[in-house]
């Protein structure tokens, strides 16, 4: 089984996004978790991103009241990655028809992951289009766009280096990636409410960590799971040689995929942020992260070889 989505020919078109927004600018953070821009003597991270087709899981189950856990969760877990602290933000909710119980379960996963993520939502769009929404029997589409402030220092990964560590943050599941496989792998009838479990908000634990120590990258563990990675600095490499033994629903999913590198480029495989640092730096983060009830573990080393590489020597990078 093949995850339905062409992602190299994603990367194409992001190319081209890219050179049609940022040519001819300078110093622009290009194809990261977070754009910059400047406001008032500061800098300011933003980001936008929804929870994909998380959303029919949602409407499949009748459960709406998580979905806007993830969408809060996608984006600041998101500008966090770069250093920044995410401050506000707004919804943009697309349904069918006027519904009042619809909208007011979504909201309520909206205003919990904002309350998780100390941020406040300051507006935001609700749009009835008829004509394009459709479905089950209560079709919709949500998204979110955060703000965020930066410190002192954009992480953007360049100061990576062979013999760093990686920690794995434990996820919750599925997260909010990988819906378009795990729909045709899984029933949703015996696995919708585990699929459904929302994505972990990782900021109070990683703000605390970028503040008292040494962070070299931060990676959340997104579309395209692990072969993103790269994406943090190109001229290393990400060696994967101690991940965490999958829970129940990723060996469900292995069960119908057969297929380990597509297996982890496409799930987060229980990480949902990846820690680079260097190695004195490592019990620091397991510490901060068990302190705020998070498990972590060591997951591997940054070796020499460019490219992201499980254990076996498998290559997950494109």
């Amino acid at each position: 089984m093949r995850y339905s989505v062409d992602v190299g020919r994603v990367r194409e078109i992001q190319a081209g996004i890219n050179e049609l927004i940022f040519k001819g600018k300078k110093n622009a953070l290009v194809g990261h978790y977070a754009g910059l821009f400047p406001f008032a003597g500061k800098k300011m991270a933003i980001h936008t991103d929804g929870v994909g087709t998380k959303v029919l899981v949602a409407q499949a189950v009748g459960k709406y009241d998580t979905v806007g856990i993830d969408a809060i969760a996608m984006n600041v877990n998101d500008i966090v990655c770069i250093g920044a602290k995410p401050l506000a933000g707004v919804d943009y909710i697309a349904v069918q028809k006027e519904d009042a119980f619809l909208i007011h379960e979504i909201m309520k996963g909206l205003v919990k992951g904002a309350k998780e993520s100390n941020i406040d939502i300051v507006g935001g769009e609700t749009a009835i289009m008829g004509d394009l929404i459709h479905g089950e029997k209560r079709p919709f589409d949500l998204a979110f766009t955060v703000v965020g402030e930066c410190g002192n220092r954009i992480i953007t990964g360049k100061d990576i280096r062979p013999g760093d560590v990686m920690i794995g943050l434990e996820s919750s599941g599925l997260h909010s990636n990988g819906y378009s496989l795990a729909r045709k792998a899984l029933d949703v009838k015996k696995w919708g409410r585990q699929m459904l479990v929302p994505t972990k908000i990782y900021v109070k634990p990683v703000l605390e960590m970028i503040k008292n120590a040494n962070i070299h990258g931060i990676a959340h563990i997104t579309g395209g799971a692990f072969s993103k990675l790269t994406r943090l600095n190109k001229n290393v490499g990400f060696f994967l040689s101690d991940l965490p033994k999958p829970k129940p629903i990723f060996n469900a999913l292995w069960n119908e995929v057969q297929d380990e590198m597509v297996m982890y480029r496409t799930f987060n495989m229980g990480v949902g942020m990846v820690i680079t640092v260097p190695k004195k730096e490592e019990k620091r983060i397991i510490g901060i992260a068990k302190k705020h009830g998070i498990k972590a573990q060591y997951i591997g080393e940054i070796i020499k070889e460019p490219g992201v590489y499980l254990a076996n020597g498998t290559a997950l990078h494109y």
